[in-house]
Parts: structure tokens; C-alpha cells; sequence
């Protein structure tokens, strides 16, 4: 247990808490990334070392009420608080027609990283998934994200599939989509 382990809270996110989601710093730095080749029949995603390491700033969501897929009860989002500071969040939502939880969005602060916060604040989303009869959780990442990429392994959810044209258009363009999901029990 870490010093700031017992201090450490989950909640439902609060309106009040807006602000200070958006202001998280959800960055990263990575030595690897996950290089996506395209094959005739399919693709393969392999870890492969980047020099120099890649640091990614991710570009503010200024739209991120305007399209939340789901059932407006069907939302939740879980932060992780000390005292009045925000040192994460999940966002998650539920779909009905295919009993799948989206995860949205997931953000740890980097002074919180490593701490296990981000696996409860996953846990926190998956349980909602359960009470809503979700069989699987899905989410999207993008190949340079090797850090999220890695923990969502360790969390149990597999590549299920890409898209190589979702960031074109955008600053994250020429990166790959990879979608991940797992079955929920």
C-alpha cells in the first residue's frame, strides 16, 4: 500500500467534477508502440521500440456530452479523488440492442500512475456493465498508446479488431484504431 493509498476515493463523478476531468493530464511517453500490418486476410499487431521515445499530448474533447452513445441512464462515469483532487476517472456507457459497455474514456494522472488506480477505476466500469447485463466491455485505443495497450492486456481484454482511417482528418492522424474487448461474468 502506497502512502496516499488510504486517502484515495471512488465515486460517481459529480458536475462539479467537469472541470477537473478536463483537465487531467492524460499524456503519455512510450518506448514501444504497436506497429499494425495489414495482410492480405487479416492484420498483425506487434510491440516494436521506438527511438526516440514518443510523448503524446492527446487534444482536448471539447465534445464529450455531444456524443455519448447509450441511454442517458445508461452512463456512468467513476472518479478517483484524494481529499478535493481528481487523480482519475472512467467513463463508460451501456447499449441494450448488443449488451456491450463502451469504455470511453479512462485517465490517470501521472503521479497516480502505477498505483493501481487505473484497474479500479476499470473495475468500477465493468462492475456498472454487470449491473446493466452487459456480456462484454469494448473499447478503442490508438498503436501509440503502448502503455494503455499493455494494461488493458493485463485486464483481460484481447484485439478484436482496427481501423486504419479513424484518426485521419484529426492531429492523431496516421496512427491505427485498434479496438479491444473482453467478455464480462
Amino acid at each position: 500500500m502506497t502512502q496516499y493509498e488510504d486517502t484515495l476515493r471512488y465515486r460517481p463523478a459529480r458536475p462539479e467534477d467537469h472541470e477537473a476531468i478536463a483537465e487531467l493530464d492524460g499524456s503519455f511517453t512510450t518506448d514501444h508502440i504497436y506497429e499494425v500490418t495489414p495482410a492480405k486476410d487479416g492484420f498483425t499487431i506487434r510491440p516494436t521500440p521506438v527511438d526516440p521515445p514518443l510523448h503524446k499530448v492527446f487534444p482536448g474533447d471539447d465534445d464529450e456530452d455531444d456524443d455519448e452513445d447509450g441511454e442517458p441512464g445508461l452512463r456512468r462515469t467513476v472518479v478517483a479523488v484524494d481529499g478535493d483532487t481528481v487523480c482519475g476517472f472512467v467513463a463508460a456507457s451501456f447499449e441494450r440492442w448488443n449488451a456491450r459497455l463502451t469504455l470511453r474514456d479512462i485517465e490517470v494522472a501521472p503521479a497516480w500512475r502505477g498505483r493501481g488506480v487505473g484497474r479500479a477505476l476499470m473495475e468500477h466500469a465493468l462492475d456498472f456493465g454487470r449491473e446493466c447485463g452487459a456480456g462484454h466491455a469494448w473499447l478503442e485505443v490508438s498503436n501509440v498508446n503502448a502503455p494503455a495497450v499493455r494494461a488493458y492486456l493485463r485486464w483481460g481484454f484481447a484485439f478484436c479488431g482496427l481501423d486504419t482511417s479513424l484518426y485521419d482528418g484529426t492531429e492523431s492522424a496516421g496512427e491505427q484504431a485498434l479496438f479491444m474487448a473482453r467478455r464480462l461474468g
